[in-house]
């Protein structure tokens, strides 16, 4: 739970709140001594410092609900398991992100997993996934890499390797990671979930001294090379049985495609009236 958006939460009820109880004669809500504050100064404040965050909001969770169904149980499991992380401190952990109550929270529950439903509709995890992502969770991994910012640059580059050119000249020469390159493309040891997941997909997979196909990620085209592999010797995993649903969600997490919740946004008709707003969804 980020911070910034759980604070907007509270800004965000108070927003409806203003904007549902708005009328054409702007009724005072606050009296002092230098002047009053009337209803259409609150809301049009709280539009000016929150509006474009909310609005997206709210018709994200209309139109998302339109096309997918959150049931009460699936919020509460989702509640439970919140509760089950933090423990004693959830109260606390509550109170201090903004939420007045649980009731608060599970707004924000429901817009998550509206958006978890839109992203990974179509997604499937296997069990075979579920172990190799767990066995990955016993070893760490040193790559090295060169990045480009196209597919066409990544295969000629390809191409030059399985003619015998050096791995690290190439990185010096084409990567446009330029704190890596500097070092051969080297990335030191890394363990599952500290890189994006399609590129340390990859790197976990090959063997030692083997040379990817170029992998694409947010950051471009990746030509990966792992140079080593070595167990964790500080980590005690539970039983895979254990931890077989945390595995799945985190996939599933890892699979997840924003670009299809764009695409059910934007076959949504959307038209937003008020022009101080009208730009939030492009």
């Amino acid at each position: 739970m980020k911070k910034l958006l759980l604070i907007l939460t509270v800004a965000f009820s108070i927003f409806v709140l203003a904007a549902c109880t708005s009328s054409k004669t702007s009724e005072i809500i606050a009296e002092t001594a230098a002047g009053s504050i009337t209803k259409d100064e609150f809301y049009n404040e709280l539009k000016s410092r929150y509006g474009d965050v909310i609005i997206q909001q709210m018709i994200y969770d209309k139109v998302l609900a339109d096309a997918y169904t959150v049931t009460d149980e699936e919020i509460d499991a989702e509640l439970i398991k919140i509760k089950d992380s933090y423990g004693d401190q959830f109260e606390m952990i509550l109170l201090q992100n903004g939420y007045k109550d649980e009731d608060q929270l599970k707004l924000d529950i429901r817009s998550d997993l509206l958006m978890k439903k839109a992203s990974t509709a179509g997604v499937t995890v296997t069990d075979e996934e579920i172990k190799q992502y767990y066995e990955s969770l016993k070893y760490e991994v040193r790559a090295s890499h060169i990045l480009v910012d196209d597919e066409e640059t990544a295969n000629e580059i390809l191409e030059k390797l399985n003619t015998g050119e050096d791995f690290a000249a190439l990185a010096k020469e084409y990567s446009t990671d330029t704190a890596s390159a500097e070092n051969d493309g080297d990335l030191d040891y890394f363990r599952t979930g500290e890189m994006m997941y399609d590129f340390e997909k990859v790197a976990f997979a090959l063997e030692i001294g083997e040379i990817s196909d170029p992998v694409q990620t947010d950051n471009g085209y990746h030509i990966i090379k792992t140079t080593d592999k070595r167990e964790i010797e500080d980590t005690e995993l539970q039983p895979l049985e254990e931890m077989k649903d945390e595995i799945y969600d985190t996939l599933m997490n890892n699979k997840a495609d924003l670009n299809a919740v764009q695409d059910v946004i934007s076959k949504a008709d959307i038209k937003i009236v008020d022009r101080d707003l009208e730009d939030v969804i492009s």
